[in-house]
Formats: structure tokens, sequence, C-alpha cells
């Protein structure tokens, strides 16, 4: 078949605006409904009757879903056209959205939430696909920078607007506020978004690859998430998804590479940037999104705030990061190459882990700020240059193809930091108590002392000598413990700290500069 070369006919005026709004509220939508939940989850429990291990499957259903489709998007907009695809997966979401809030027994909101997190799953990468699509090549940064703010303020704005709603409405109103947004966005796209030109015609469906793309992500999506609360490798069900995560990504990759029409076109790795993004992507998903883990768990012990206490500091993260984004947009606009933008990025990345593992018992919240400021700066440094790395030279739907692999990619990476950080914080908690403990003898003065002073406060309050003593045995050991937590969690930033810089300035250094017809795109058909 002959192919010929057209221009692309990029959208113009209001209707490109209203083009990108709609892209970006969807990839909001998804972004925030990932979060939201989990400041609810206690109220969601006790009005449903759910145990603790049971309204985690809210949670993980909706991880689960997403994983799977996320990296099958490409696939699915191609074969129903980007259009009519992107509409359906808002219509999806939007009355998933109402039957979840409408639940009122547990696997009934498990089911909904599953079904929306295989529409959330079309919403991201296509909207992605949708705002860069939007622009031309020499504009592409814009469009990384729409791009980037709206996936950086996303699982941000979600425990703050959890919280508001939980605290003034109820836990249902945390998925009711999707409806009018959801409706307007399914309205406008089906209004406004046009299929993708030069998209591959799907003359076949390559359901093994499929099959096996599930087997395999679900069951690692469920290990990563559950495996902690499962002891690991002491539970048979952790052991068998484990080896039929293993089985599955192997017959998934040698299906992938050997059929001529595959669900996720894994060949796209063999671009040379694509590949060193994604290991850049991998970590940096694993780095922030433990970081996000931590913050909450130190904050509550240190300084007992609640989810919305917490979500207001980590706005100011959020606004830092979209001021970042705005500098970095014009830096590049101006030749600052993307490789040095990168290496400034993990450097301020890095410093900001460092300066938060020194996060003390009893911080004031301003102590927090200025971190905050480098960390929100250097994630925009780190985010735009990487995406644009990843997806510069793909054409038509390889852009499709390549926004679900980088999306996937930096979930998994997220999955996989929070299971290490997790054994991390555990093994830390556990080496550091025994350094604590080792102190806490009649020998120490300086624990004798502590526990003589609490003694003379309970028998200033009123208890009997013998009683006093007890409580204060019992407030020096709650003490401890509460030291032990802090000092695990500032290990942990000092680990990620370590990790970004090691593993991620080799690989950039590798990067080679994307060459001029790479960045111009040629649709044909």
């Amino acid at each position: 078949m002959e192919a010929k070369t057209k221009a692309h006919a990029y959208p113009a005026g209001a209707a490109k605006w209203i083009i990108i709004i709609t892209a970006i509220s969807c990839a909001l939508l998804e972004m925030i409904d990932a979060t939201i939940v989990n400041v609810a989850l206690p109220e969601i429990s006790g009005s449903i009757g759910a145990t603790r291990t049971e309204i985690a499957w809210v949670v993980t259903a909706y991880s689960i879903a997403n994983a799977i489709v996320i990296p099958l998007s490409g696939m699915l907009s191609n074969l129903f056209g980007r259009k009519n695809y992107f509409t359906a997966s808002v219509v999806v979401f939007t009355v998933c959205s109402l039957m979840c809030g409408m639940s009122t027994t547990l696997w009934t909101l498990v089911i909904w939430r599953f079904v929306q997190g295989l529409a959330g799953g079309g919403l991201l990468s296509t909207a992605q696909s949708i705002i860069i699509d939007a622009f031309p090549p020499e504009k592409i940064n814009s469009a990384n920078a729409i791009f980037g703010i709206g996936v950086v303020v996303g699982p941000i704005i979600g425990p703050v607007l959890g919280g508001t709603l939980v605290q003034n409405l109820s836990w249902h109103w945390i998925f009711f506020v999707n409806l009018p947004i959801g409706a307007a966005a399914a309205l406008l796209s089906w209004m406004f978004i046009s299929d993708l030109e030069g998209a591959r015609k799907i003359v076949k469906m390559d359901w093994w690859g499929i099959i096996f793309l599930t087997i395999a992500v679900s069951s690692l999506q469920y290990v990563l998430e559950e495996g902690g609360a499962k002891d690991w490798f002491n539970s048979t069900s952790i052991v068998v998804l484990s080896i039929a995560a293993v089985l599955g990504s192997f017959a998934f990759i040698t299906r992938e590479l050997s059929t001529e029409h595959p669900a996720v076109d894994i060949r796209l790795l063999k671009n040379y940037n694509l590949a060193l993004g994604n290991v850049i992507n991998l970590v940096n998903g694993a780095v922030l999104m433990s970081s996000m883990f931590i913050f909450p768990l130190f904050v509550r012990v240190s300084l007992n705030w609640d989810s919305f206490q917490t979500g207001l500091y980590l706005m100011y993260l959020g606004i830092f990061c979209t001021v970042g984004i705005m500098l970095v947009k014009k830096l590049l606009d101006k030749g600052l190459s993307p490789k040095t933008t990168l290496l400034i990025g993990t450097t301020l990345i890095s410093t900001y882990l460092f300066l938060m593992s020194f996060s003390a018992p009893g911080s004031h919240g301003r102590n927090f700020i200025f971190p905050f400021l480098v960390g929100g700066v250097g994630m925009a440094f780190f985010f735009m240059p990487v995406l644009s790395l990843s997806l510069s030279g793909l054409r038509g739907s390889e852009l499709a193809q390549g926004a679900g692999l980088f999306n996937m990619i930096k979930r998994l990476g997220g999955a996989i930091g929070l299971a290490v950080m997790n054994i991390f914080i555990n093994h830390q908690n556990a080496h550091v108590g025994d350094g604590v403990i080792q102190y806490a003898n009649s020998y120490n003065p300086v624990f004798t002392e502590r526990v003589n002073s609490f003694q003379q406060f309970f028998i200033a309050a009123g208890y009997a000598t013998d009683d006093a003593l007890q409580a204060a045995y019992e407030t020096v050991s709650k003490l401890f413990t509460k030291q032990q937590l802090l000092v695990s969690y500032d290990h942990g930033y000092l680990m990620m700290s370590m990790v970004i810089i090691l593993v991620c300035v080799p690989v950039i250094l590798l990067i080679k500069k994307p060459k001029k017809e790479e960045n111009i795109r040629q649709l044909t058909e």
C-alpha cells in the first residue's frame, strides 16, 4: 500500500481550548479518583459494615482494573476510534460514579469501582494523546506542560477534596462530585474531539495478548498492594499470584513480539529514548509515590494531623510544581536541553528527599515549605523532559500506544515503590527498635531520669506510686515506639534520595539528543 504524506490539521481558536479543557478535565477526574477514596475509607467501612481488610478492596479493585486497561488504551482507541472510545470511557466512568455513590453493600461498591477503573484506564493515556495531538511539534512543550499540571495536581487535590466532602456532606459525595464534570466532558468530547489521523486499523483482535496481560498485571498489582498485609511469601495466595504474574508476563511478552497485530506494541521500546525514558519513569513513579506515602504517616505520628491537614500542606508541593512547569516550558522553548533539564530535576528531587530525611518529632508545618519548594520545582524539571524524550519520534497510532506504555510503567513503578518502602520501613523499624531497647534499662541514667520524671507527674495527678510507675513505663514505651517510626521514615527519605541519584543519573547520561526529523510529526495514511 502506498503511503502519502499529508498535513495534520490542528484545531484552532475556541475549539482547540475546548478540546484541551475537556481532555485535562477527564485526566483530572481519573487522577483524583485514584486518591480521593482513601480518606473516606473509615466512613465507608462504618456505613456499609465492612472490616478494614474488606474495605481495602474498594481501592484494590480500581487499581487492578486501571492497570489492565492503561496499556490497552492505544489499541482500544484504534479499534473503536479515539472519539468513540474516549467519549464512552467518560460516560461509563460517570455512570459508575453514580452507582458507587448509591451502593449500600461492600461488594456492590467493589464491582462498580472495578468497572470505573476499567473506564478510567482509558481516560489518562487517551487524554494525553489528545492534548499532544492538538499542538504542532514546535509547541510540544506547551502540550506537555498542560498535561503535566493535570497529572501533578490531581493526586494532591484528591485527599483535600475528599476530606472536605466527607466532613461537610457524606462519603457518597466523593463519587457524586464527578457527575456534572463527567456529563459536561462527555458532551464536549462528542462534539469537539476527532479521531486520530493515521491510526492503524485493527484487523484482528489479539485476544491471547489481552488475556496474558490481564493475568500478569492483575496478579502483580494484587501482590504489590496486598503482599505486606499478608506477610508476603508466607501466604499461599501471594505465592500463587506471584507465579501467575511471572508466567503471565513471559507469555505476554512472547506473544506481543511474535504477533502481527499486538494488543500492546512493546516493539516501540526499540526506540532508544523511549526505553530509557521509561526506566527513568519507573524509578520516578516508585520514588515519588513512596514519598507521598511516607509524608502522611510521618505527620500523623509526629503532629497528629488528619488527612485534610496533610492534603492542605501537600498543596504547596502542587503549587510549586505548577509554577515550575511554566518555568521549565519557557526554558525548553529557549533551547535548554531536555537532558540538562532532567539532570537538574533529578538533583532537586534528591535534595528535596534529603531535606525531608531531617524531619524531627514536633516539626512545625512551616518546616516542610522549603523542601516542598525544592521538590515541586524538581518534579517540574523532571517530568517535562522525560515525557518529551519518551514520546518524541512517535507518530499516529504509535503516540497512543507509547502514552499507554508510559502511564502503565509509571503506575507500576508506584506500586513497586510502595511495596518496597513498606518492607524497608518495617525492617528499619525493627532495626532501630533493637538499638533503642538496649538503652531502656535501669543502668541508663537518662532512661531512669525520664521514667522518674513521668512517675512524679502521674503522682501529682493523683496516681498511687505503683500505678504512677506503671503509667510512666507505658508513656516512655510509647515515646520509644514513636521515635522508632519517625527515624524509620527519615531513613526511608534518605534511601529514596540515594536511589534516584544512583539510578537515574547514569541512565540520563545515556540519552541521545532526538534528531530534528524525529520531532516533526509525519502523519501518513
